[in-house]
């Protein structure tokens, strides 16, 4: 295998069992899709904006020994399908996690207790990290979201948001793991680390962790508003 085409395969790998289970007859993922893909779109377009901004002033960049070498302006297209195939891979393990457990594992009180927990944390943390623009912004931006939906908008799927969270956070670190350079000679994507906290698992920066849970609860949010019932 050559080594331009990796990005590529991680992508495909990680989109192809979630798409094909997708037509399995006990969940039968595809009849959501109506929700689920302007559910990716969206947070798709904001996420892929704030990689080409951070990737124009050198926060983060690609290596081009695991590129195709095509590109959409100055991203590589493996990060720009990396916001598709990930999140429908995440969001297939949402709907299958809790189709199969059948009841919400964490309760509300709890889920509040959690969210309230990881808000203020994230939130102060943003603020005395403000120098670092990759630590600020994603934990500034995660925090406050799930405040918004915790507090304001009073959202009733934390609970099996932070079960499911638990059995995405599996793949997550095989992914981000290879992506960040485990068990390869050198990084896919490549991290300046002044401007995040240096800390991290593995080779993964920790503030990773909280790009992809504000990424997927995203997703997760517009998934589970479209298929409220519309009152009219």
């Amino acid at each position: 295998m050559s080594d331009q085409y990796l990005y590529l395969i991680i992508n495909f790998l990680s989109i192809i069992f979630p798409f094909l289970f997708s037509f399995h007859p006990k969940l039968q993922f595809y009849k959501k899709w109506k929700y689920i893909w302007p559910a990716l779109i969206i947070p798709a377009v904001l996420f892929i904006v704030w990689d080409m901004v951070f990737t124009k002033i050198g926060i983060w960049g690609f290596n081009e020994r695991y590129l195709t070498g095509i590109y959409f302006f100055n991203l590589p297209i493996e990060e720009v399908l990396f916001f598709i195939c990930i999140p429908y891979a995440c969001s297939f393990t949402y709907e299958s996690v809790n189709a199969i457990s059948g009841r919400q594992r964490i309760s509300s009180k709890t889920s509040r207790v959690i969210s309230d927990v990881i808000s203020f944390l994230l939130i102060v943390l943003g603020f005395i990290f403000y120098s670092k623009w990759y630590t600020s912004v994603t934990f500034l931006a995660c925090g406050l979201f799930i405040l918004l939906l915790s507090r304001v908008l009073k959202a009733d799927y934390f609970g099996r948001f932070y079960f499911s969270f638990l059995f995405i956070l599996i793949p997550f670190f095989i992914v981000n793991g290879v992506l960040t350079g485990t068990g390869i000679e050198e990084q896919v994507v490549w991290y300046n680390d002044t401007e995040n906290l240096g800390i991290r698992m593995g080779t993964i920066p920790v503030e990773d962790t909280f790009y992809g849970m504000l990424l997927i609860l995203m997703n997760i949010s517009l998934y589970e508003y479209f298929q409220r019932p519309k009152i009219t």
